[in-house]
C-alpha cells in the first residue's frame, strides 16, 4: 500500500481531517435523502459511491482518538438518525420497486401466454 502521508500526521492533523471527512458525510448523507426522496435513485446511488469512497478514506486514518471530542459527537448525533432515515426509505423504495416489477413481470407472461395461446395474428377475422 503506498504511503500517502496519512502516517505521518500528528494528532490534530488526523482530528482535523477525520472531522472534515465526517462533515462531508454528513452532507452527503443530506443529498441522499433530496435524492431518495425525488425518486432519483440514479443520482442517489452515485452520491452512495462517493460516500463510501469517503468512508474508506476515514477508515485509513491511524487514529480514531477525535471519536471522543465533542465535535465528533456532535457530528454523530446528526448522522445517526440521518443514516437510519436514508436506510427507511432506501428499503422502502425497494419493496416498492420489486412491486412494479413483479407487476410487469406478472403483465409480460401473462401477455405472452395470451398471445401464444388464444390469438393468431395470420388468422383473417
Amino acid at each position: 500500500m503506498p504511503d500517502d502521508g496519512v502516517n505521518q500526521m500528528s494528532d490534530e492533523e488526523i482530528a482535523a481531517a477525520a472531522i472534515n471527512h465526517w462533515k462531508r458525510y454528513l452532507s452527503l448523507s443530506k443529498e441522499l435523502l433530496k435524492f431518495i426522496d425525488k425518486e432519483d435513485m440514479e443520482t442517489f446511488m452515485m452520491v452512495v459511491k462517493d460516500r463510501g469512497k469517503l468512508v474508506d478514506k476515514i477508515k485509513t486514518l491511524p487514529s480514531t482518538e477525535y471519536r471522543k471530542t465533542d465535535e465528533f459527537k456532535e457530528l454523530a448525533e446528526k448522522i445517526m438518525p440521518l443514516d437510519r432515515e436514508i436506510m427507511y426509505k432506501a428499503r422502502g423504495w425497494l419493496i416498492k420497486s420489486r412491486r412494479q416489477n413483479s407487476v410487469v413481470r406478472s403483465y409480460d407472461i401473462e401477455t405472452s401466454l395470451a398471445m401464444n395461446q388464444s390469438l393468431s395474428f395470420n388468422e383473417k377475422y
